[in-house]
């Protein structure tokens, strides 16, 4: 059933594009995220982008706290301001199961979309390497990117990578040696093969995918969406 509501966003887009050739669509997304620099570095790399019709303007906030904290942020800025969208990105770390499963389902509960990591936001990075299939704890994260980083047929440069959580530059790099393509498929694999609301049960598990797409123009849901307000 789900396929088949995106296929039919997918074709809704399409049609309604050829009615707006011309136009520039603007697509307002904010981003709350529970790092000040790790995750605010790596989405300002999709900052003000076009994607086709729809141009992005993105806002960042790190706050600097846990997944719960930024829940509720997330929710406040959604209610005050008129976003199209609005994310939560957080990780289980060392939130508890409890706090961590009810920060998910309070944003589900409203309207705000979570790119959760569990453990950390880094399994995605490992993911433009490898299918990670099996439990990894967050200390293990730095020296497998460092290693898949090094172990790349494209990395050339005769000094070894070491993986720098804070580190600007962490997106060119994962783009640079990794796939991004790899990353968004394994990821999403991953993520659909669990079921139930268990989310700190899910280990490994990353649906920063779904923002990640979403950056990336290809959600046409929300694509068939914006332009069904311009023709409201």
């Amino acid at each position: 059933m789900k396929a088949k509501k995106i296929d039919n966003a997918s074709h809704k887009y399409k049609r309604q594009s050829l009615k707006h050739k011309q136009k520039e669509i603007r697509c307002s997304i904010l981003i709350v995220c529970e790092g000040t620099k790790t995750e605010p570095n790596y989405f300002n790399s999709f900052k003000s982008t076009q994607q086709g019709l729809v141009v992005y303007d993105i806002q960042i906030k790190g706050i600097g706290s846990g997944a719960m904290t930024v829940a509720n942020k997330a929710i406040k800025l959604k209610r005050d301001n008129n976003f199209d969208r609005v994310w939560a990105v957080f990780d289980k770390d060392e939130c508890t199961s409890k706090c961590f499963n009810e920060a998910i389902c309070l944003c589900n509960n409203n309207g705000v979309c979570t790119a959760w990591s569990n453990e950390a936001f880094e399994l995605w990075y490992l993911y433009h390497f490898q299918n990670v299939t099996t439990g990894l704890h967050r200390s293990q994260y730095a020296d497998k990117i460092s290693s898949a980083v090094n172990s790349s047929s494209l990395y050339k440069s005769k000094k070894r990578y070491q993986y720098a959580k804070n580190d600007p530059k962490n997106y060119e790099i994962m783009t640079k040696y990794g796939s991004i393509e790899s990353a968004l498929k394994f990821s999403e694999a991953q993520h659909t093969g669990y079921s139930g609301n268990n989310y700190a049960s899910q280990n490994p598990c990353t649906t920063v995918y779904r923002l990640v797409r979403q950056l990336l123009g290809r959600d046409d849901e929300l694509k068939a969406e914006l332009i069904g307000k311009i023709d409201a």
